[in-house]
């Protein structure tokens, strides 16, 4: 009998984006959702905080033209099952990963992340979980909360995480499609109706928004602050000028302070949710950046 707290495969994935490349694989005492597409050097996409492989519905067919894409539902998140509290932190998340890569058989040679995403790439390489040929941030949440935000954000967090009536609050209010239009509009981003009722379709389960809250709990991305000078691996910002979430400023202040090395690439007119927004645009820079670490000829 299927859980009504968490996304049923067959009912809420019934016409899942990219559902024909999606299968599940238990690794860790986690149930894992993994969707695997295209040929070519392989590339891992990790979606962020709230979102699902629905996040790369257009992207992931378009760069599986050139690569085998790898994109799972990070622990708790979408039709990925969630691990103990304990392990929904950073270095926690970015060691499922690599057990899950260990699993598949398959070492990424190309990391784009998202938001979060971008974080737990990052980490997972500093623990030499994977050892990609480069990592790509979009929009990557890499630094810790500056001023206020930075007192107040996580130990709000940890009590929303800690209540299971918040995760079930949120979830009846995501019901209402304006709740989730105005907090897709809260990050500078403009979707499709699509994209919205699929950020509905998770958001109305108390499971998916537990995980999300908890993540954001557990998140100490002084670790990350630290860690970045220590990166190995070439490092490339793509950043939406209109992302509301993670400021385009925190780029930039990673290339000053932790990576002047890291190249910058800004995408105007685009928010925290850039590569749904323009699948192209974002495809473009990522094929572009294959072809500059000679993963991918130039003209693919």
């Amino acid at each position: 009998m299927a859980n009504p707290d968490r996304p049923d495969w067959e009912q809420a994935g019934r016409d899942w984006p990219n559902r024909s490349a999606s299968a599940f694989i238990s690794v860790g005492g986690v149930r894992w959702h993994v969707q695997r597409l295209g040929q070519g050097p392989c590339l891992l996409l990790l979606h962020g905080t709230g979102a699902s492989t629905h996040s790369w519905r257009d992207l992931a067919p378009l760069l599986a033209k050139v690569f085998t894409i790898i994109a799972p539902d990070l622990p708790g998140h979408g039709f990925t099952t969630a691990p103990s509290p304990t392990q929904m932190t950073l270095p926690g998340m970015a060691a499922l990963v690599g057990a899950l890569l260990k699993a598949l058989a398959v070492q990424p040679d190309l990391v784009l992340g998202h938001s979060a995403g971008a974080a737990i790439a990052i980490q997972a390489r500093l623990d030499n979980h994977l050892a990609p040929r480069g990592i790509i941030s979009l929009n990557g949440a890499l630094l810790p909360w500056r001023g206020l935000p930075g007192h107040l954000f996580t130990p709000a967090a940890k009590l929303f995480a800690t209540n299971s009536l918040v995760a079930r609050w949120f979830a009846w209010r995501a019901r209402d499609r304006r709740v989730i239009e105005r907090l897709i509009a809260s990050t500078g981003s403009t979707l499709d109706a699509r994209g919205a009722e699929l950020y509905q379709r998770l958001i109305q389960h108390p499971a998916h928004v537990w995980a999300a809250l908890s993540m954001m709990a557990n998140w100490d991305l002084g670790l990350m602050e630290q860690g970045l000078p220590r990166l190995d691996t070439p490092l490339f910002l793509i950043v939406g000028l209109n992302d509301t979430t993670v400021s385009p400023r925190e780029a930039r202040r990673v290339r000053t302070s932790c990576r002047p090395d890291a190249e910058l690439f800004e995408l105007p007119g685009l928010g925290h949710l850039a590569h749904e927004e323009q699948p192209q645009a974002v495809a473009a820079l990522v094929k572009r950046i294959a072809a500059q670490l000679e993963l991918t000829r130039t003209n693919s």
